[in-house]
């Protein structure tokens, strides 16, 4: 029931962050003075409408999205009234239509944005001081995790019948015991650890000294056996070495709290950290089509690749059903500051593709008045019709993918 309730409720979260991304179009056009005809939640048949002034609210049945339609948007436009002709958009100055087109991505940064501070001072946020790199890995303290069982083979999955009982546990080495030497071998960090263990014949016993709240103490373990690569060359050849069955339990928290004032620099720094994540992940999504092609045809998911609302909101629901809100808000933080930026890529029929036609327009203005030539005037905008419904197809298939993905081949955070 929590899984069905945090799925529900993500899927309504971005509901109504479209809904607020049309909204900024609407709020900003009237301000300016443009006529904003309709505002809907929704596409498909209209469950209910009413007017107010001039403009017609209402809810539509399929919840997957909303419009604003304000009048005269190109030059193009046919079904402008004369007497709304002053009003139609493209008439205004210049900053006024950028500011209207970009309000809706600038929603979405603020909803991530509000997030982030409300996050930071209730659940924390990502400390950026969590070691993330191998080299930062390595060297934290030998601080353990005792797993339930060890798993021969080099993969990630829960215990199963017939794998080998962690031999930490049988020694009764406990979560949080600090590891300071094998067979009388110093260690000082996890890397340490590592190596030292790799020197002790598999299946055979070990003394592990270890600190337990402070205290120095000292058991015997009998080793597992399990096949691993040499920890120099994760892709060589595995080989039998020997395993105690623990895991890195890294001394520096994962996650930190602040208070409202601080929170407004670690916000800050989360959001700029966000941003070269978006920008690096724009970057990277044509080189995800072949993995996201695999999971669809039954190859392994891919937890790189990217998700789509049907994702999204089945992990929101994984969130819920583990208690883990933090996870929750990530996804909503994350989801909307990459829609806020897609949206503002110059491609045609997105927001950035007419901000850019705009200031194109000004520029190639300047440029002819600068060369004494005659002003071209506005952009055809029927002549790119061939271009928007390209993007408009590879953008449907795009998406089309990622939703059968998300479906036959989802990628799950929580074991269920």
């Amino acid at each position: 029931m929590a899984y069905v309730f945090g799925v529900v409720l993500f899927a309504l979260a971005i509901l109504i962050s479209v809904s607020l991304h049309e909204a900024g179009h609407m709020v900003t056009a009237k301000a300016f003075g443009m006529k904003v005809t309709r505002y809907f939640v929704g596409f498909g048949p209209t469950v209910f409408s009413f007017r107010k002034g001039e403009t017609e609210y209402g809810l539509k049945g399929i919840p997957l999205g909303g419009f604003c339609k304000i009048v005269g948007m190109t030059p193009q436009d046919d079904d402008v009234e004369p007497a709304d002709q002053p009003r139609a958009m493209w008439r205004f100055p210049l900053w006024k239509r950028t500011v209207v087109m970009s309000a809706g991505s600038i929603t979405h940064f603020g909803l991530a944005a509000i997030a982030i501070w409300v996050s930071a001072i209730s659940l924390g946020l990502p400390n950026p001081a969590f070691p993330s790199t191998e080299s930062e890995i390595l060297a934290e303290p030998a601080r353990i995790a005792v797993a339930d069982c060890v798993i021969a083979e080099q993969v990630a999955r829960e215990c199963a019948p017939g794998d080998q009982a962690s031999p930490a546990k049988a020694a009764n080495l406990q979560n949080g015991d600090v590891i300071t030497a094998v067979n009388g071998v110093q260690v000082s960090s996890w890397g340490d650890f590592q190596a030292a263990l790799r020197e002790v014949p598999p299946g055979t016993a070990a003394t592990i000294s270890y600190l337990r709240d402070g205290r120095a103490e000292e058991t015997t373990a009998n080793l597992a056996t399990v096949k691993r690569p040499p920890l120099d060359n994760p892709a060589g050849e595995a080989k039998d070495v020997a395993a105690l069955g623990v895991g890195l339990v890294a001394t520096t928290p994962s996650w930190v709290t602040y208070g409202p004032v601080e929170a407004v620099g670690a916000s800050g720094e989360f959001l700029g950290t966000l941003a070269t994540n978006t920008v690096d992940a724009l970057q990277r999504l044509p080189q995800k089509i072949p993995p996201l092609w695999d999971a669809v045809t039954g190859g392994e998911r891919d937890m790189d690749t990217p998700i789509s609302v049907v994702g999204a909101s089945r992990l929101g629901g994984e969130a819920v059903d583990n208690d883990a809100w933090e996870v929750f808000i990530l996804l909503f933080i994350s989801l909307n500051f990459f829609v806020g930026v897609f949206n503002l890529l110059p491609l045609l029929p997105l927001d950035g593709g007419h901000i850019a036609i705009a200031w194109f327009e000004r520029a190639r203005s300047w440029l002819y008045g600068k060369i004494g030539r005659a002003d071209p005037g506005h952009v055809d905008y029927l002549k790119l019709m061939p271009l928007t419904y390209a993007v408009i197809l590879i953008g449907g298939a795009f998406t089309l993918l990622t939703v059968t993905a998300d479906v036959i081949n989802p990628i799950t955070l929580f074991s269920r």
